[in-house]
């Protein structure tokens, strides 16, 4: 396994397809912009959902589980949403194959036409909505708080390996609520839920913010989101939270008796993050040598490498890596003894640095001599020898250093490339590289948002929760404006 890649100074798109595929994470398949999600790849991804499905049950949701075909008719029921999402629908038609009477294999069976076209989801809105029109029929029925772990489809044309692919996987929340202000409380919970796991778990900085008009989901009154940003100065939407309004509730006549008896139309949110968070993990932390993993997300956060010539050094040497193996677990670390015969040191030091593993230990003849090993810390690159005495109690502390030292090295980044510009020559001369987030002024119309995208390419990340207001002038228009927002150019 060479582990040499494109430098990211050299092609940061080059070294991004290359680590993915050579760290094992996934790959492209046989489906044209779908993507095989490899176990090693997986294995993150399992780290991931586990975490916060664990939050999401303790901020009182439960899991469920809706079709994956969504009849068409439900999508023309809401406009914007229709309209968000009308380009990148794959639409079944019929349901049966038959062999082709001219001999050229298979072809779709003409009289097997579905009476109505069925969407594969790109989203569940419709088809849950639906669903709880059965649900709900009293204010005692409220709220309903649920959440699916599912993959969807979304006709992509530019695809890349986890940050955009016909086909993905992601947890989508849908909850029903009383109230107005029950619902808007709700999506600002899961804003709340997503940045703390981003921050605390993928040691990644967010902002906080809500989107513009232009930028809202399909459907929304209002979409919260959190902004990372990458290491090539580009941001990264990285979870959204939709206030929906009653707009579901009305294009489905989902209605509730309150408790004073009169009928009324239910509140919604939506919320979701998907295998993106890959990309985000993948494009915040990793170097030129591979991938660099956050100790709280790695499949294993220690691997143990013995160095020997013969069987009776390895035995001797696995007596001593088998025991600090069950010390580190009994401490709550995951640990893989890698004593294979089939691949020698050096590969294995290649692989794990490649793929991310937070701490590496050695043993060879001389520790076992010393009662010591070597540790080698993938995020620094630096080695240095510990007492196998202390091995046990050491390393959970310093795979903690480690989880909070790449936490404030992409929060001293996204520092460094945030910038604040009060004019549109300076505007257009950062937008000609990837700045990272740009904080200036705007009018607040839609027309203008758009004319900055054609013309530079950027766009509104957000406008940061509790946002310092301040008068100035739009930079383009120079129109009033009441507060700045982001821009960046985005994945």
């Amino acid at each position: 396994m060479g582990k040499h890649l494109t430098s990211r100074e050299q092609d940061y798109s080059k070294w991004y397809n290359e680590l993915v595929v050579k760290a094992d994470l996934a790959q492209t398949s046989a489906v044209r912009g779908a993507m095989v999600i490899k176990p090693y790849g997986f294995a993150i991804w399992e780290r991931i959902q586990a975490d916060l499905d664990k939050r999401f049950k303790e901020t009182g949701h439960m899991n469920a589980y809706f079709p994956l075909f969504i009849p068409k008719s439900y999508f023309s029921k809401e406009a914007s949403h229709v309209e968000g999402f009308a380009k990148e629908c794959a639409v079944v038609t019929h349901y049966r194959l038959m062999d082709d009477p001219n001999g050229s294999g298979v072809i779709v069976d003409p009289s097997a036409k579905l009476e109505e076209e069925l969407i594969v989801r790109p989203t569940s809105e419709t088809i849950i909505w639906n669903t709880y029109k059965d649900w709900i029929q009293s204010y005692r029925d409220l709220p309903i708080l649920v959440n699916q772990w599912a993959n969807v489809v979304r006709w992509e044309m530019r695809t890349r390996l986890f940050l955009r692919t016909s086909e993905f996987l992601w947890q989508e929340g849908h909850t029903a609520h009383a109230t107005k202000q029950e619902a808007i409380a709700e999506a600002e919970t899961m804003l709340d839920v997503y940045s703390t796991f981003v921050e605390e778990v993928m040691a990644i900085p967010v902002l906080r913010g809500v989107k513009t008009d232009g930028e809202r989901f399909a459907g929304a009154l209002e979409t919260y989101c959190i902004e990372a940003m990458m290491q090539d100065g580009k941001a990264l939407q990285a979870g959204t939270s939709h206030f929906l309004g009653q707009n579901f509730a009305k294009a489905f006549d989902v209605k509730f008796q309150t408790k004073e008896g009169t009928q009324e139309y239910v509140w919604a949110t939506s919320w979701g993050v998907s295998t993106r968070l890959m990309g985000a993990l993948i494009m915040t932390h990793s170097d030129d040598n591979g991938l660099i993993l956050p100790p709280k997300l790695a499949p294993y956060q220690v691997v143990i490498v013995p160095i020997y010539k013969g069987q009776e050094q390895l035995d001797e040497i696995s007596v001593v890596a088998e025991k600090l193996m069950q010390e580190l677990r009994d401490n709550g670390v995951t640990v893989k003894y890698d004593n294979r015969d089939t691949h020698k040191p050096g590969w294995k030091f290649n692989q794990y640095e490649l793929q991310g593993v937070p701490v590496r230990i050695a043993i060879g003849p001389k520790d076992l001599e010393k009662g010591t090993v070597e540790v080698a810390r993938r995020d620094t690159l630096t080695k240095s020898f510990m007492d196998q005495s202390e091995v046990s109690t050491a390393i959970p502390v310093l795979l903690d250093e480690i989880q909070v030292e790449l936490f404030e090295k992409a929060l001293k980044f996204r520092d460094d490339h945030s910038q604040t510009v009060d004019t549109w020559e300076e505007f257009e001369i950062l937008m000609k590289n990837n700045p990272g987030f740009v904080h200036a002024h705007w009018d607040g119309t839609q027309e203008t948002e758009d004319k900055i995208k054609e013309l530079t390419k950027a766009t509104i990340r957000c406008i940061p929760l509790n946002n310092k207001l301040e008068e100035g002038k739009c930079i383009l228009t120079g129109q009033p404006s009441i507060q700045r927002v982001v821009f960046a150019k985005a994945y």
